[in-house]
């Protein structure tokens, strides 16, 4: 992977980049990792995730818009690990995961709202391929993230 800082980043693309605010924890023992966006929604239902991460991930990043739900984890130690499984580059959630004790040790990064014990429902419910707006920014699908642990910036063209 290469190597990269997001303030060198966003200092040699400020005016085409945007800047998530401060909010997003890491939870994954990997911290740096960019990728192309995959996105969905996940009304209190993390369905849609779940069945994405069978997909094959490499070079992407799936995003998963909870609605900055603190009620609910979107992905715990068994999701992250059929995301590891495909390649998956690193999960952004608008919401929080669960099994951090676990994830902390797992390759994956995963940066999220916060953490909490209880599941999503299981409804079959949620959608791909919507713009999630979190933290003062858009992310779409097919946008660029890039993370570490200064934070997020997302782009609409490759930066590296």
């Amino acid at each position: 992977m290469t190597s990269f800082t997001t303030p060198d980043l966003f200092d040699d693309h400020c005016d085409n980049v945007q800047v998530a605010d401060s909010g997003l924890y890491h939870f994954g023992k990997k911290t740096t990792f960019y990728g192309k966006v995959v996105t969905v929604t996940c009304p209190e239902d993390n369905s849609f995730a779940a069945d994405i991460l069978h997909e094959n991930g490499k070079g992407k990043v799936l995003v998963i818009n909870g609605f900055a739900s603190k009620r609910f984890a979107f992905i715990g130690d068994i999701m992250a690990e059929r995301a590891l499984n495909n390649g998956w580059e690193g999960v952004i959630i608008n919401g929080c995961c669960r099994d951090i004790e676990i994830l902390a040790t797992m390759n994956l990064p995963v940066m999220a709202l916060g953490s909490t014990p209880r599941s999503t429902l299981k409804r079959g419910f949620g959608d791909k391929n919507q713009a999630i707006t979190m933290l003062s920014t858009t992310i779409e699908p097919n946008d660029w993230v890039y993370a570490d642990i200064n934070g997020l910036i997302i782009s609409k063209t490759p930066l590296i």
